[in-house]
């Protein structure tokens, strides 16, 4: 890209981007027939309620609510402000900071990261949805660092995951992500049944590998008994399966982490499984345990 063309020359048939450009300008995956670019990154870019902010079509066909103001208008399409709430909301006795902070999640059709929410903005919103009865001005400080820390340790568990197809991709970002609390995914369910806790949030994460979608679920838990340690939280992170492929990658991980544990090299390469080793460095092992 950026390189100048004669003007009698069209562009190569081999080339992936304008193939993968056309798909994503009419909204829809690039096909199959499109060759992998590495370096491609997905044009679309999202705000944090998964709506995109620089669609070339949004000009005109402008939001009925666009007009009115106020952060705390919905949008029918999402149920989500239209804006980022960043004023104080009624009684609220202690101003909050509006200072967001960078992530190290890079952000899928930019050269940036995605900025975490600030305190004003995360207090705005548990009040908003019923969770903040017991949430003070006082605890903010200490619920922003545990959320960037946990939304950290999430884009490093599905960064794992997407070593498995650096080889077609080394530069995934996250697109888009939505949170589903009160929807258990099937994993999660299982587990339940069989007595253990529900996830106190469930997230579903839209990567782009390079010009493709592809849909993670993760769920977060938190255990009461073992509160104060590292081990209280849990984050379980895998591909949907929206595909053979993700299907395939749930169980390629599992065999490659099972043996890492073992002390045995890579049974397909003969080599050390950096993909295992990774994962397991940075707790994979949980990440990727149960995610059959």
């Amino acid at each position: 890209m950026g390189n100048q063309q004669s003007a009698s020359a069209p562009p190569p048939a081999t080339s992936a981007a304008p193939c993968a450009e056309a798909a994503a300008a009419a909204g829809a995956e690039p096909p199959s027939s499109c060759p992998v670019n590495p370096k491609y990154k997905n044009p679309a870019v999202y705000n944090v309620y998964g709506q995109r902010i620089n669609d070339p079509n949004s000009q005109a066909k402008p939001s009925p609510l666009a007009s009115i103001t106020g952060a705390d208008v919905l949008d029918p399409k999402n149920n989500m402000p239209l804006e980022p709430n960043q004023l104080p909301c009624p009684g609220q006795r202690k101003p909050l900071s509006t200072e967001r902070v960078a992530s190290n999640i890079p952000k899928g059709g930019t050269e940036s990261t995605w900025l975490f929410p600030s305190p004003q903005m995360v207090f705005n919103a548990l009040k908003r949805k019923g969770k903040g009865d017991d949430v003070t001005e006082d605890d903010m400080d200490g619920f922003i660092a545990a959320h960037n820390s946990m939304n950290e340790a999430t884009w490093q568990r599905v960064a794992q995951w997407e070593m498995l197809h650096r080889g077609e991709c080394d530069t995934p970002t996250l697109l888009r992500f939505q949170g589903k609390p009160h929807d258990l995914s099937p994993l999660a369910w299982v587990r339940h049944m069989l007595g253990g806790p529900a996830p106190f949030d469930r997230h579903d994460w839209v990567i782009d590998r390079c010009g493709k979608e592809v849909r993670y679920i993760i769920d977060f838990y938190f255990f009461d008994d073992k509160a104060g340690t590292p081990q209280a939280f849990e984050i379980v992170a895998r591909p949907a399966v929206d595909s053979v492929e993700a299907a395939l990658d749930r169980v390629k991980m599992n065999i490659y982490l099972k043996f890492a544990e073992w002390g045995l090299p890579c049974p397909i390469t003969g080599q050390a499984g950096a993909v295992a080793q990774a994962a397991a460095a940075a707790g994979g092992q949980q990440a990727a345990s149960g995610s059959s």
